[in-house]
């Protein structure tokens, strides 16, 4: 009975492990490769899949996800000679698994070798300033090459990125100079341009408060000249309906006289030729002037001579 026992426990085994090697479940966005005695048969793809147990093998299981792959700093040479050091990162998707499998050996290492030749073919084309300011370029360009070339391997580039681009130690300190002198350069030339600019608008301030300045005293001249006439016409306006003679006239240009000498800066007065017609006027005036109702100035009378006595 023991070894019927031995016998029927190893078929249990044996038939256990064929359902285990004969259902095949796939995970989502993924792959698998079946090889039956050593060639391909098929691709699993996700589910739930039957194959031949002990006959049918997997070969490989393949992520068809979006990959993210950084490859390290690679030397490239620019056309002005230069060693710079460029950090890339490729994003692939594999989209036919039996081609990944079977059309190169390890896919992630051909990329990786391809980027770097493709990398130095562009670079050496440009010197180092147009590579440090050209990466969109860049990118697209190797994305073209990459891709055309992994098209046959079944995997799609998507996108390749730039990292870093870093040049030599002793370029950087030079461009950190240059960048330094350029920032000092522009400061400077906007500190003149403001200066230039405050000195404009303080000028046209300066303008345009002297020509409102002007413009006032102009219309305050105006007005006092305006003033002036007016008042100058009323008062000739009152004159002439007072019907004054020249006795008043000369008596007023008398009264004038003493505001015309005021002032100490007066050293020499001179005398105008009609003060004499004035003096006549006013001597005239005075003449006929008679307190007494005469009309005219009493003068002294002589004191009377007493005749002598008679002996």
């Amino acid at each position: 009975m023991e070894p019927i026992i031995i016998v029927l426990i190893i078929l249990v085994v044996l038939v256990f492990i064929a359902l285990i090697k004969t259902i095949q479940v796939i995970p989502q966005a993924s792959a698998a490769i079946v090889e039956r005695f050593g060639r391909y048969t098929r691709t699993l793809n996700a589910g739930l899949n039957i194959v031949v147990p002990f006959i049918d093998t997997i070969r490989n299981r393949i992520d068809l996800r979006e990959q993210v792959v950084p490859f390290p700093p690679q030397p490239v040479i620019t056309q002005d000679n230069l060693v710079v050091n460029i950090d890339t990162v490729i994003y692939y998707q594999v989209t036919d698994a039996r081609a990944a499998t079977y059309e190169v050996a390890s896919y992630i290492q051909a990329i990786e070798q391809l980027t770097v030749t493709t990398l130095r073919n562009i670079i050496g084309g440009m010197d180092l300033e147009r590579t440090l300011t050209s990466r969109e370029e860049i990118n697209a360009a190797l994305r073209g090459v990459l891709d055309e070339a992994t098209g046959k391997w079944g995997i799609r580039v998507n996108r390749v990125e730039l990292k870093a681009i870093e040049p030599p130690t002793s370029i950087q300190d030079s461009m950190e100079k240059q960048m330094r002198a350029d920032r000092d350069k522009r400061a400077a030339i906007l500190q003149a341009e403001g200066v230039r600019q405050s000195e404009i608008l303080t000028a046209e301030g300066q303008k345009q408060s002297a020509i409102l300045r002007a413009e006032g005293e102009a219309k305050a001249a105006a007005l006092r000249a305006e003033g002036e006439a007016q008042a100058i016409r009323v008062v000739f306006e009152s004159i002439h309906a007072g019907d004054p003679d020249q006795k008043l006239l000369s008596y007023q240009y008398l009264q004038m006289l003493p505001k015309i000498a005021e002032g100490d800066a007066n050293k020499l007065w001179i005398v105008p030729s009609e003060i004499g017609d004035a003096l006549k006027g006013l001597g005239g005036a005075l003449g006929n002037f008679n307190p007494t109702g005469g009309g005219g100035i009493p003068k002294p009378s002589s004191p009377e001579r007493q005749a002598p006595p008679i002996d």
